[in-house]
């Protein structure tokens, strides 16, 4: 029995090999590198250089005053007043009471076009990103109408808004193809420097980035649960509705958050597509910094940020997307 002890016996695979005491050596030594702090200096000091400061450089700003000498250090609440009350505002008698300046209009206007603007670039992308993901199997073909989706993104963003030009005028090719088909007797002129030609300019500019985050987030759903979804006799709309749709919320959030900030911010396609026949936030702030107005160009940056900030928490609030991922 002792012998029969002493015995080791291989096993099937045979004997589990010892430990080796280099390999624990090399392991030992891979661990040992750069501190935490190390890695993310780099991103930290960038952050604070090109982010914090220029930021905090707003907010001071928006406080100085404006004298014939220049900007003078203070701490005035004047612009601040002038961004948010007209002359009359408190007056009962004045038929500006209560009414919002301006510059809260052109705030305004500016959210409603990102809206509507962000309604169709979902309308227009969601079913691209679908077909996509979804109905192009080979990985290849995929790639390559990605890239093909990409391909506006290429080029600079001022040469597609110019673009439209040629394509929306009276006697651009949109007005040329209705006459020729016999739609119209005249050239239509609601395509050019309009509200209906901002529209369509903005989304086809910034269409492509809710396709990107959309596709990504509908290529990760498994096609396993959507071969048992519809063995089990779902039907299409179903599959859609209770597995496909909660699936891509959160590639549907990101790509709204990027094209909400990009718009929000926008002003070039307003000057170009719209004539400067609408005003938007940052046009506002184009044009009082070019007059060298600072303090108020950085009141206007400080309220357009704000409104930035509100409208990616109301859509971090309607997706979860750390819960949805």
């Amino acid at each position: 029995m002792s012998k029969a002890s002493e015995l080791h016996h291989t096993g099937l695979i045979g004997s589990q090999p010892q430990p080796d005491d280099t390999v624990q050596a090399k392991i030992a030594y891979a661990e040992e590198g750069f501190s935490t702090a190390w890695l993310i200096a780099p991103a930290t000091i960038w952050l604070i250089l090109f982010l914090v400061v220029p930021l905090l450089s707003i907010v001071v700003f928006s406080f100085w005053e404006n004298t014939p000498e220049g900007l003078v250090p203070a701490f005035s609440l004047e612009f601040y007043g002038e961004y948010f009350f007209t002359k009359g505002f408190f007056d009962p008698e004045s038929d500006r009471f209560l009414l919002p300046s301006v510059f809260i209009r052109t705030l305004g206007s500016t959210v409603y076009f990102t809206l509507v603007t962000m309604l169709l670039c979902l309308i227009v992308g969601y079913p691209i990103a679908y077909f996509l993901a979804m109905q192009v199997q080979a990985f290849k073909w995929q790639l390559a109408l990605f890239l093909l989706c990409m391909v506006p993104f290429w080029t600079s963003y001022l040469i597609r808004a110019v673009a439209w030009l040629p394509m929306l005028g009276r006697r651009g090719l949109i007005n040329q193809a209705l006459l020729g088909m016999g739609i119209v007797d005249k050239p239509v002129s609601f395509l050019f420097y309009s509200e209906f030609g901002y529209t369509m300019a903005l989304v086809q500019i910034y269409v492509v980035l809710g396709i990107g985050p959309i596709f990504f987030s509908l290529a990760k759903i498994p096609k396993d649960i959507l071969e048992a979804a519809t063995d089990m006799g779902a039907t299409p709309f179903q599959i859609f509705r209770e597995i496909i749709g909660p699936m891509s919320l959160p590639g549907v959030a990101i790509g709204m958050i990027f094209i909400f900030v990009m718009i929000m911010g926008e002003f070039a396609t307003a000057v170009v597509v719209y004539g400067g026949k609408t005003s938007t936030a940052g046009t506002v702030i184009l044009n009082y910094y070019g007059i060298a107005n600072y303090p108020f160009a950085a009141v206007n940056a400080l309220m357009l940020m704000l409104a930035m900030v509100v409208g990616i928490v109301v859509i971090l609030r309607i997706v979860d997307i750390r819960k949805e991922l």
